[in-house]
């Protein structure tokens, strides 16, 4: 320490056309030094160098200290940065040992600032205000203050709940050249990631990957453009909630409407509970409505996923209609064509595993051996018995007792041929009912499989 009463210098170096302007520090205290920069504090609007074609270099870095959010419908990131700047300032130095200290906290608004902003900001900073920054006795100026950047988006939801978005933060002057204002990173952009993950303490549904950073070139002719630094924030979305609320339960009723093909097509049943399924599943999405993404650009795959299934659903209780309608109407049903004989029952039967069965030979063409016989046995001791005298209303009665008997043999014989149609129309419906199975079962595996191969290669 210099004894007390000597003369400390404090030089302040000033833009002039003479030369520096010297400042008396007689203590190496904080308020004489505080005294001693009040000239400085009178160069706070301009730019702090010497030479006007002298640039200002501005390192900078941030911390991502927590994602708040993502908006799909408005396409906006919600996130938390403590920012670091550093500039120099030409217009000051002191001897730390003189002074008494190596840095002093002053007001910002003593100082000149960069005018950097950052280009994707959306709204109004609501984080707390820092009303101090560093001076060092070099000149070096350190700004450090906390951020809530409300910042646009191109976000790409197709692959929900299992996308991962690339957001982007540009830093640069508002108004100043490149000539003028030159953006530096200060820290690797691995730095920045690894201890943005140390210190992050609130992400919600979000997961931080990676942030990389890019410089921009604009070429040797700095009075051209501004200046930028760009930083990529990859953050990936934590899908648990949405697998166990959304995916899981579709999936089980899926598997339950397809399990319902069991049933017996001809029931009233089946028909009922595919509907009571239905109404379940439309009310479990009217529910689970709030936690899928709003937005008018891109529709994401979960969606088509939930409308595959509806679909589904839908499809197999118009097929359960139909089969039914068919098989309870085959009765009315006109006897069926050879093609469809051909097609349904020998063709697609066997690709379905149900071959057609042999035809039963009809009771009318089944020839009674035995009555022919007993008839012929019947007739030939009556011829040798000689006449027999038989009263006429009894024959008369025989003989419409016979015609009725005729009459209802008939109406059998047709009735057996219609019960062989209805059989056929029968059989149809089953194998159409298999094949359908079969379709439905084809096409829930491939949906299922493209939608999973999406999701696998986008997470």
């Amino acid at each position: 320490m210099t004894p007390k009463g000597t003369t400390l210098k404090f030089v302040v170096l000033l833009q002039s056309a003479c030369s520096a302007i010297e400042v008396n520090c007689s203590l190496p205290d904080q308020p004489t030094l505080l005294k001693a920069l009040n000239p400085v504090f009178n160069l706070s609007a301009i730019r702090p160098v010497m030479n006007m074609e002298t640039r200002t270099n501005v390192t900078m870095y941030f911390t991502l200290y927590g994602i708040l959010g993502v908006d799909e419908k408005a396409q906006l990131l919600l996130t938390y940065l403590w920012q670091h700047y550093w500039w120099q300032n030409e217009f000051v130095r002191w001897d730390p040992i003189q002074c008494g200290t190596n840095k002093i906290s002053l007001p910002r608004k003593k100082f000149w600032v960069p005018d950097i902003v950052i280009n994707e900001f959306m709204d109004e900073n609501t984080a707390p205000y820092v009303p101090y920054m560093y001076l060092y006795s070099d000149g070096k100026v350190h700004d450090s203050q906390p951020v809530r950047v409300v910042s646009s988006c191109n976000l790409d939801i197709y692959t929900f709940p299992f996308d991962i978005q690339n957001c982007t933060l540009t830093f640069n002057s508002y108004i100043h050249l490149a000539m003028d204002i030159k953006i530096v990173l200060g820290r690797s952009a691995e730095h920045i990631t690894e201890h943005s993950k140390t210190v992050m303490t609130t992400m919600g549904e979000w997961e931080l990957l990676d942030i990389t950073a890019q410089e921009y070139d604009g070429g040797p002719d700095e009075s051209t453009f501004i200046d930028k630094l760009a930083f990529h924030i990859r953050v990936r979305r934590r899908a648990t909630l949405y697998v166990a609320n959304l995916l899981l339960p579709s999936c089980f009723l899926i598997t339950v409407d397809l399990f319902s093909f069991l049933l017996p097509p001809q029931s009233v049943d089946r028909s009922s509970f595919k509907m009571t399924l239905i109404l379940g599943y439309t009310v479990f999405l009217l529910i689970m409505n709030d936690l899928l993404p709003v937005t008018g650009n891109t529709i994401p795959l979960l969606n088509v996923f939930f409308s595959i299934c509806l679909a589904l659903m839908v499809a197999s209780l118009i097929e359960t209609i139909l089969i039914t309608n068919l098989l309870y109407g085959s009765a009315d049903f006109s006897p069926m064509p050879r093609w469809i004989q051909v097609f349904v029952l020998q063709i697609l039967g066997r690709l379905v595993f149900m071959p057609p069965k042999a035809k039963e030979p009809r009771d009318s063409d089944k020839k009674p051996k035995g009555v022919v016989t007993q008839r012929k046995a019947d007739e030939g001791p009556m011829e040798k018995k000689g006449p027999v005298v038989v009263e006429g209303k009894a024959l008369q009665e025989l003989r419409s007792l016979g015609k009725d008997l005729q009459a209802i043999r008939l109406q059998v014989e047709q009735q057996l041929g219609g019960s062989q149609s209805s059989k056929e129309w029968i059989q149809v419906g089953y194998i159409i009912d298999r094949l359908l199975f079969g379709l439905y079962i084809i096409f829930i595996s491939v949906s299922f499989i493209t939608i999973i191969i999406i999701w696998v290669n986008s997470y």
